[in-house]
This record gives C-alpha cells, sequence and structure tokens, in this order.
C-alpha cells in the first residue's frame, strides 16, 4: 500500500535503451509510480524538462553529456524535482560532481525492482539515499582529496558529539532506523540531529553534510 496520496511521476534518462526499456517495465505495475518518459541523453532530457512536472529524475551516473551537467540543468530549470543517480561499477567519475550539484539519491544499477521503488518513494518523500557501497566509494574519494590537498584532520566544530556520531552513520549509508538502534536513541531525536546537522553545515541533504565533513576535516572515513 503506498503512503502517498499522489503518483510520483519519474523520468529514466538512461544511456541504455534496453536498461531503460526494464526499469520502465519494472515500474509499469507500481500504481504510486507512473513512468513518463525514457531519454537516453542529456539534450533530450533538457528539451523536455521545462515543461514537464517530473518528481523524479533516474539518471545513468554514465548519461551523454554528463551525470553532473544535468544535474545542475535540473537545480537550474526545475528545483523541486530530484534526482537519483544509478552507477554502474566503473561509473565513479562523475559521482562527486552529482554530489555538488544536488543529486538527491545513489544506487547501484543491479538493485532489484523492489529496492528502486523503495528508492523512489523515499527520495520523492524529501529523504536522500545513499548505498552503502556507493557512500564508501564516494568518501574515500573526498577524504583522500582532502589529505592531499590540506591534510585536515578532525579538530573544532559546529556540531555537537552526539551530531557528529549521527554523521559518521550516515557515512556508513545507515538510514535513521538503523542509526537510532546503533545509537540506543529514538528514531525522532536521528531526525532532530539530522535536521540540526543541516542547519549548521548549511545542507540541504545527508549526502551533503557527509561530504562537507569530510572536506572540512569534521569527520575522517577509511
Amino acid at each position: 500500500m503506498s503512503e502517498f496520496t499522489s503518483v510520483v511521476r519519474v523520468l529514466v534518462a538512461d544511456r541504455a535503451p534496453l536498461f531503460g526499456a526494464g526499469v520502465t517495465h519494472s515500474l509499469a505495475t507500481v500504481a504510486d509510480v507512473d513512468v513518463i518518459a525514457s531519454l537516453g541523453s542529456d539534450v533530450e532530457l533538457a528539451a523536455i524538462l521545462p515543461d514537464s512536472a517530473i518528481d523524479i529524475i533516474l539518471l545513468d551516473s554514465g548519461l551523454p553529456g554528463g551525470c553532473t551537467r544535468v544535474c545542475e540543468l535540473v537545480s537550474e530549470v526545475s528545483p523541486t524535482t530530484r534526482v537519483i543517480v544509478m552507477v554502474q561499477e566503473e561509473d565513479d567519475t562523475e559521482l562527486a560532481g552529482a554530489v555538488r550539484a544536488g543529486a538527491r539519491g545513489y544506487v547501484r544499477k543491479d538493485l532489484t525492482a523492489e529496492e528502486l521503488v523503495a528508492a523512489i518513494r523515499t527520495v520523492a518523500s524529501g529523504s536522500s539515499l545513499i548505498s552503502p557501497v556507493i557512500s564508501g566509494r564516494l568518501l574515500e574519494e573526498f577524504a583522500a582529496a582532502t589529505r592531499r590537498s590540506e591534510g585536515l584532520h578532525e579538530g573544532a566544530s559546529p556540531l555537537s558529539r552526539r551530531e557528529l556520531d549521527v554523521l559518521r552513520h550516515i557515512a556508513q549509508g545507515m538510514n535513521n532506523k538503523a542509526i537510532a538502534h546503533a545509537l540506543y536513541i529514538s528514531e525522532n531525536t536521528v531526525k532532530n540531529h539530522v535536521r540540526s546537522i543541516h542547519e549548521k553545515l548549511q545542507v540541504h541533504s545527508r549526502m551533503e553534510a557527509v561530504v562537507r565533513a569530510v572536506r572540512d576535516g569534521l569527520i575522517q572515513v577509511g
């Protein structure tokens, strides 16, 4: 049973037509998800985006034209649209740019149909979603870049000790329920900590918060 009162309008943007068709077919029977189009390049997406009420874009990280550019375009043209980046094993290079450009979800392409539907619903509801595997790869990249350029270590922080604890668990790809269990606090308390983290770091998503914390030396990963 869907928790949403309206249908989530989804656009699939993938370099591989067969993969896009497979995603469209997998979502066809989901009552609260409507795939409005399946496209193969940033040019096609740019043409349809201004005139379409799109809630979620499922974006291939290797899309011709660049995943980062698409995320930037979405932020400029349709800021209420949320992007979920779908990643294959070899697609690391565009991820960092997509994070900076405001993508709200990051999942591997080998997820199941059920996991994809859950990801769409999670991001459509306003939350961010980070696959633990992708989270680890992204944060290792940012941490390495930080060490090379600035040699930062954990130090003075605008965040409380508990907020840093929550942020470290977010960096491991854990959701609020798992964090609450790990820290022996309520899920509502976790939500309050996440909200405070976003305000203090002036970010808009969980992934942005983690990336900002790693780059500023507030937490370490790897």
